[in-house]
């Protein structure tokens, strides 16, 4: 191995730990807590080397959407490859949603809630988050119905999801009812 290879393997061990750094403190305290001074102490770096992989907390964020994206994306594929059936698919899709939202509160903040200089629904939107609509879009867009664009179909059946989530865990909707409201959303957004 090369120095510059070694020295290029050593610069993205340090751009995981820091994203996984920040992931954890923002799961943990919320993302107010995720500073460069903080994530520096932690990571047993100074914030001069911080900033020269992130030029602050919003590519951080950033960063961690991306990532979270690509979790999301692998978790709903897994979820509904082992569904029967479109119902069963539409189902799965929406329960594995709502679950990553409510395990990882602080990633689904930063992929949908925060400022994480990122392009969406543009010719621009990162490659991680064009493949986390897809995988929404693969199971939804077979169910779209006649004469509706299945692209435009996600996105209302998405954005359901992502009010079901974002109320639930706001504490808007109660948690224990969640299983009849997808239920009533595939009955009546998908019907399957």
């Amino acid at each position: 191995m090369s120095v510059q290879e070694r020295k290029e393997r050593e610069r993205a061990g340090r751009e995981r730990l820091i994203v996984a750094t920040a992931r954890e403190l923002a799961e943990q305290q919320g993302w107010d807590a995720v500073t460069t001074r903080r994530l520096a102490e932690r990571i047993e770096y100074s914030q001069p080397v911080l900033y020269s992989h992130f030029r602050g907390k919003r590519e951080i964020i950033g960063a961690v959407a991306l990532e979270g994206a690509a979790e999301m994306a692998s978790a709903l594929r897994a979820a509904t490859s082992t569904a029967e059936g479109p119902r069963a698919q539409v189902t799965a899709l929406a329960r594995s949603y709502l679950d990553f939202a409510a395990r990882n509160p602080a990633v689904y903040d930063a992929m949908f809630q925060l400022d994480g200089g990122l392009a969406f629904a543009d010719e621009d939107t990162p490659e991680p988050l064009k493949d986390g609509f897809a995988a929404l879009l693969e199971t939804l867009g077979e169910v779209a119905g006649d004469g509706v664009h299945p692209a435009l179909f996600t996105e209302v059946f998405w954005a359901a999801l992502h009010g079901l989530a974002t109320l639930t865990r706001a504490g808007r909707l109660p948690p224990e009812v969640t299983g009849p409201r997808v239920e009533l959303l595939v009955d009546r957004l998908a019907i399957v």
